[in-house]
């Protein structure tokens, strides 16, 4: 089983059966008045729908050799652990500043414009759930 594409759609059928499961201990509510265990369960059951597309698609597209970069990783998880840092001590848009431009040195090419474009995206929808879904986050 050395096949990215299938460890992949595994892994994700795994994690979405686990917050799935671990979902179904709140209560649900309906989609008039809902509870707090509805949308992990409408998240987890969407990731278990892409986790068996990606199996299935496995099965059809040529293997490809597992591989980890583990300098990658370590940048990508120095990149969150960042955001974390920075939006706790100073503010989220800066956390996502720091978030975006850090963690794409993990990619293959870098670009600023792409990142100030992701930036952007990135803080607009923070903006939209603080302001419309009255989500509490330290933007400013």
């Amino acid at each position: 089983m050395n096949n990215q594409n299938l460890l992949r759609g595994v892994f994700l059928v795994a994690i979405s059966i686990v917050f799935g499961v671990w979902s179904l201990r709140y209560q649900i509510g309906a989609f008039s008045h809902a509870g707090p265990g509805l949308f992990p369960l409408l998240v987890s059951g969407v990731l278990l729908l892409i986790g068996i597309a990606t199996v299935v698609r496995a099965r059809f597209v040529a293997p490809i050799p597992m591989a980890f970069n583990f300098r990658n990783i370590a940048i990508v998880l120095a990149s969150l652990c960042g955001f974390a840092f920075i939006s706790e001590h100073a503010n989220m848009i800066l956390g996502i500043l720091f978030l975006v431009f850090c963690s794409t040195y993990a990619g293959t090419s870098y670009s600023w414009v792409r990142n100030v474009k992701i930036s952007a995206v990135l803080i607009a929808i923070a903006f939209a759930m603080s302001k419309l879904l009255g989500v509490n986050l330290p933007l400013y």
